[in-house]
């Protein structure tokens, strides 16, 4: 019998509950919400952008789930790992989990200050 392989993500944009792409994560369970510090925000339209910024106060607000093979797969394809995105590995109450951080110049992002993707229109 294969035990099925379950891996935890932390999700900060349009993979939370209510957002766009949410529906990837039907087949996942939902642990909780938590906050990062060390990171920042940046909205780049449809979807944020994170990156590590190491002894800031800036704080990252998202959603941690089990997600199977599959759905990382396809989450690995929706985040263009390796082109646009690379992941990382974070703690969180839930344990370890893999953060999806962005590559790309952010020459024409706005920053987020308050690290929370739901909270964006408010700026």
């Amino acid at each position: 019998m294969l035990l099925a392989v379950h891996t935890r993500v932390f999700v900060y944009g349009s993979l939370r509950r209510g957002q766009s792409n949410h529906g990837l994560l039907c087949r996942a369970h939902y642990l909780g919400e938590c906050r990062l510090a060390g990171y920042a925000m940046y909205d780049l339209g449809p979807y944020p952008a994170a990156i590590q910024q190491p002894g800031s106060e800036g704080v990252l607000f998202g959603e941690v789930y089990d997600v199977d093979a599959n759905t990382f797969r396809e989450l690995d394809i929706l985040e263009g790992l390796g082109e646009e995105y690379c992941r990382e590995q974070v703690a969180t109450p839930f344990g370890l989990a893999w953060i999806y951080l962005y590559l790309q110049p952010l020459d024409r992002a706005l920053l987020i200050p308050q690290g929370d993707w739901l909270s964006r229109s408010s700026l």
